[in-house]
């Protein structure tokens, strides 16, 4: 029970992440260096408070770091753009499903985390309605716009960018468990990997004006707002690093998943993101499959 409660709080923390940071405001880049600068900070706090053991500092740390850090740097980054285009409410369903379903198959395919056929035969109606529910929630009435949540144009942009994104997270979520290191340990370099490669996405993403800004500069006062929002992905970072070697990829992952529920709910109270009453059934109604095949993969534990 208590490997499912701590799976359980990357669910709040990493689901009002996306609320919160949409409320502070600022570029993309300043949401994401927010959030890793508070990343590197608890970092080097649980460093000192927990030394790594002697000789746990190797290249096989190194490189789990790196494989763990950068392709979550890229697939934040990523997400965030696809809020800014579609809205949380929208866009977090799509990204959630297509991370449990990437995860529960690298899981599944390369770990052999389902050994036994009632695990099969629960998880692969499973996934049928993850795809189900995610596709319910890409419905929109309106024909094309270029407004967050709207049109067919901006639902096909941010559609193929969260696919990217997803294929970020999913390395993020199952790297880990390529190498044998211990969570705490890889926390300190995963960080630094994290803040240098967002370091570098958001210097190719600003022109020379918007790094001189005292507001939305790379370090500006944005930025340092948006530090809150780390404070929530750091938590759920570490539970998720300890969730996913005690329980596994598929259910790790898709318990931390659940944070699709409050994301979208929050998207639509926090945040006032228009819905017709029409897209508001077929989201709502989508992230409910969502939910139901995320809690029927998790059921799939041994």
């Amino acid at each position: 029970m208590s490997d499912i409660l701590i799976g359980l709080i990357p669910a709040f923390g990493w689901g009002m992440q996306g609320v919160v940071m949409q409320k502070l405001g600022g570029r993309t880049p300043n949401k994401q260096m927010g959030m890793v600068l508070t990343a590197l900070v608890v970092a080097i706090a649980v460093f000192f408070i927990r030394p790594p053991a002697t000789g746990s500092w190797t290249a096989t740390l190194i490189i789990a770091a790196c494989l763990n850090g950068a392709p979550w740097a890229v697939g934040q980054i990523l997400q965030i753009r696809a809020f800014e285009l579609m809205g949380v409410s929208r866009a977090m369903p799509i990204s959630t499903g297509m991370q449990l379903l990437g995860a529960t198959l690298v899981g599944v395919v390369f770990f052999h985390e389902w050994r036994h056929g009632w695990q099969f035969g629960l998880g692969v109606p499973a996934l049928l309605l993850l795809i189900f529910g995610v596709w319910l929630t890409t419905y929109s009435e309106k024909s094309d716009g270029a407004v967050a949540g709207g049109g067919a144009a901006v639902l096909r942009q941010g559609f193929s960018i969260l696919l990217l994104s997803s294929l970020g997270y999913v390395l993020y979520a199952t790297s880990s468990l390529i190498f044998s290191v211990d969570p705490f340990d890889l926390l300190f370099p995963q960080s630094v990997v994290m803040v240098v490669t967002t370091l570098i996405i958001s210097l190719v993403m600003s022109d020379k004006n918007q790094r001189r800004d005292s507001s939305v500069g790379i370090f500006g006062k944005k930025t340092w707002l948006n530090m809150v929002t780390g404070i929530l992905f750091a938590a759920g970072n570490l539970a998720a690093l300890l969730s996913i070697q005690r329980n596994g990829a598929a259910v790790g992952w898709t318990l931390a998943q659940m944070n699709v529920i409050i994301s979208t709910v929050g998207g639509l109270v926090f945040l006032r993101e228009r819905k017709s009453r029409k897209e508001l059934f077929f989201v709502l109604g989508g992230l409910a499959f969502v939910a139901v095949g995320g809690i029927l993969i998790g059921v799939t534990k041994n």
